[in-house]
């Protein structure tokens, strides 16, 4: 490594000396400016790389107005993030993109609006360049306005408050493919364990359910829906309702796979043989549903791409000269297993029982 006369680290002067530019070009390179030439760029970088330069951060925010960090901020308790494989999925996908695009991810859990307001003070362009929504409910707005703060947002999911950028699932078509399985499968008194209604996956989801009964000629019956939080306990204690009013109860869609899972475990409580006497679906495709027994059918959200889609749409809005606005919906796939088809292997191409 070659250091400064004083013997300290090398500096943006010596970077362009090595590389045989001036200073400017080499502090353009350096900020990715996309007005230098690709051999110029290549000149520089390795001269970066011989040098072992290290820009500083200070300077460089300066220079460019960009802090190279991104905020995620999950609106949730830290039990349910820490406890539900959706939200280990969605980080993953936020962070490969990220470290792909050399930017820095700061996570921040709010769960109450003393949190929020606290965390404000951290959002704005002097601390990063954007920010990352996650589980928004309808029953309650953001109580940061961020829009004040003229920062690029993007949401992940939907909200009944929020007009802005957003990445989600085909939440609808989801539910409407997990009762259609059902219904093709012989089931006739399909109930639900719906998510939350004051969010906008748990109303879609439910959504789904009552359309694959409408299009099927079946009643939409009040008593064979209950809602749940998309937890496991939830699962357990809404199957139990469910029992209580309806026994002839011959199929079951619950909105996630956890409480699919709690739903199994009542089913077995009172006696009830998944499939046989009563199938069971989830929605998720978590790797915990390739391991119940019997196996959980499913449907699969990717929770990766939904990730990636969220940071690389917030990528797009930071290098936009003017704001944008942009939605996407990604597509889901219905895995089914032996909890809605007796004797199938673990995994079967969804072609079986169509």
């Amino acid at each position: 490594m070659s250091l400064d006369s004083e013997g300290g680290q090398p500096t943006l002067e010596q970077v362009a000396a090595r590389a045989g530019v001036g200073r400017g070009t080499a502090s353009r390179v350096i900020n990715g400016s996309p007005q230098v030439s690709a051999r110029t760029r290549e000149v520089v970088m390795k001269a970066v790389e011989e040098l072992g330069y290290v820009p500083n951060q200070a300077a460089r925010t300066l220079v460019t107005r960009r802090t190279g960090t991104v905020a995620l901020v999950i609106a949730e308790s830290e039990e349910r993030i820490f406890g539900e494989p959706f939200f280990a999925g969605v980080v993953r996908g936020i962070s490969a993109a990220l470290n792909d695009a050399s930017r820095q991810l700061v996570l921040s859990l709010v769960h109450t609006n003393d949190q929020a307001q606290r965390l404000g003070s951290y959002l704005t362009r002097q601390h990063v360049d954007g920010v990352l929504l996650l589980s928004l409910h309808d029953d309650e707005a953001f109580p940061v306005d961020l829009d004040a703060r003229r920062l690029p947002v993007v949401l992940g999911g939907r909200s009944a408050h929020w007009a802005g950028s957003f990445v989600d699932v085909d939440n609808v078509d989801g539910g409407r493919q997990a009762v259609n399985h059902l219904i093709k499968t012989g089931r006739r008194t399909i109930a639900t364990i719906s998510g939350p209604r004051a969010m906008a996956s748990g109303r879609d989801r439910l959504e789904g359910y009552a359309a694959a009964l409408r299009d099927a000629g079946l009643p939409y019956d009040e008593e064979l829906v209950v809602e749940g939080s998309f937890s496991e306990l939830s699962g357990r204690t809404g199957m139990e309702e469910l029992l209580s009013r309806r026994p002839d109860i011959d199929g079951v869609f619950a909105a996630s796979d956890l409480m699919a899972m709690g739903a199994m475990r009542t089913l077995r409580d009172h006696d009830r043989r998944v499939p046989e006497d009563v199938g069971v679906i989830g929605f998720d495709g978590t790797k915990a549903s390739e391991t119940t027994e019997p196996p959980l059918s499913t449907v699969r959200q990717p929770l990766v791409e939904l990730g990636r889609g969220m940071a690389e749409m917030l990528l797009r809005h930071i290098e936009a000269a003017d704001q944008l606005v942009e939605t996407e919906i990604l597509p889901i796939e219905l895995i089914v297993r032996e909890s809605t088809v007796e004797g199938l292997p673990p995994t079967v191409p969804v072609e079986c029982c169509t």
